[in-house]
């Protein structure tokens, strides 16, 4: 019988010290080590050193378990439970000495996530919650915000390295929110856009072209933290179906229903 609890406290232990070694090899960290994975895609030692620290010890405390990695440090799936892990989000942030940049790292069981960890380095927050707890920001319980409307929201989104073909109604929709809406903000890392909506420094965050890696941990931390979430038609597949919609209770259908008006119906035109 798992004790989530407890381990979600080893797992942030991990997180932070993954993030330690980031924050440690920042100050001496060269452009001349990034790797091309694609088009705007980049990796670095830092992301592949961090992902092993993580692997290793993710290991040690629960070797029934598999993994989904960004950088393929270990690709073995597990029956039950599987480790869905970004060992740097926000990879390009990092390159340039830009905040934020995360570390994150999600638990499914059966595909379902029972547990989440993201470590923002830069300021060092570290996020979290387990199988029937609250979310928790460095062990202070967060909430999201009770922002009733769209009008009166701050939002969140990202842009896709590579995945263009939704493009033009995308930004219909930036339009549409950046003159209905407080501002929307594009942070970079997918990871942090999430842990800020859990603890109501934005209201809500949408993207497409994400992966696993990039909102498992967060999403189930949103979850826990009284937020809602969605895929761009309306279904639950927000963690493998590469599209999201996330915001608080309050203004998950309006914001929601523009989102899929602008880019669900596009889609399937």
């Amino acid at each position: 019988m798992i004790d989530y609890e407890v381990l979600c406290s080893q797992v942030c232990e991990i997180a932070q010290q993954a993030g330690a070694f980031i924050r440690n090899e920042s100050g001496a960290f060269s452009s001349k080590s990034v790797e091309v994975k694609g088009i705007h895609n980049f990796v670095t030692y830092v992301d592949k050193g961090a992902e092993k620290i993580i692997v290793d010890r993710l290991l040690e405390i629960l070797p029934e378990a598999g993994f989904i990695t960004e950088e393929g440090t270990n690709t073995s799936r597990g029956e039950c439970f599987n480790w869905v892990i970004d060992p740097l989000d926000g990879t390009t942030n990092f390159i340039h000495g830009l905040a934020p940049f995360a570390v994150s790292i999600g638990l499914l069981e059966n595909d379902c996530p029972v547990l989440g960890v993201i470590y923002e380095i830069t300021l060092d927050e570290c996020f979290y919650a387990w199988k029937d707890s609250p979310a928790f920001l460095n062990r202070k319980e967060i909430r999201v915000s009770d922002g009733k409307k769209v009008k009166d929201a701050l939002i969140a989104t990202g842009f896709p390295y590579c995945d263009f073909h939704l493009m033009r109604p995308y930004i219909n929709c930036l339009e549409y929110f950046l003159q209905n809406s407080h501002g929307v903000r594009r942070l970079g890392s997918a990871a942090a856009d999430l842990a800020y909506v859990a603890c109501g420094r934005f209201e809500a965050f949408y993207e497409y072209s994400l992966s696993p890696w990039d909102v498992a941990g967060g999403a189930f931390i949103l979850q826990q933290a009284g937020g809602r979430l969605s895929d761009f038609s309306g279904g639950n597949n927000y963690i493998f179906g590469k599209e999201l919609v996330a915001a608080n209770s309050a203004i998950f259908d309006e914001f929601f229903e523009t989102v899929n008006r602008f880019l669900n119906n596009s889609k399937i035109q």
